[in-house]
């Protein structure tokens, strides 16, 4: 099996594996930019476990790109009082980043931003 980390990204937790992407609630970078996930529950790399309390220390990395921004799918709402008449409809889409996974890793590098 290949190398799989459970992380906290967005208030959720994720399974992620390498070389796939995510979509994340809205963060704050750029297209391109190339960032460190930091909030790491559980590492399994080569039938290695690592289970933090609740995280893993700073020995395992997990390095990501930030592919594109996007729109999630509507949610719709429909609200109506009976017997008064009243009704209305609206709906938002969640806005979301795409994210892809580069590696996972036990060695430290440095970056220059860390998003949890």
């Amino acid at each position: 099996m290949a190398s799989y980390a459970i992380i906290e990204a967005s208030g959720k937790q994720f399974w992620i594996e390498e070389k796939r992407f995510y979509d994340f609630d809205k963060l704050p970078l750029a297209k391109g930019d190339k960032f460190l996930l930091n909030k790491i529950l559980l590492v399994n790399i080569n039938n290695n476990l690592a289970i933090g309390q609740p995280y893993l220390k700073e020995d395992f990395v997990i390095g990501a790109t930030v592919l594109q921004h996007l729109l999630g799918k509507k949610v719709s709402v429909y609200k109506m009082r009976p017997k008064k008449k009243t009704r209305r409809s609206f709906g938002h889409k969640v806005k979301l980043t795409r994210v892809f996974i580069n590696s996972i890793s036990s060695n430290i590098k440095k970056a220059s931003c860390f998003i949890g």
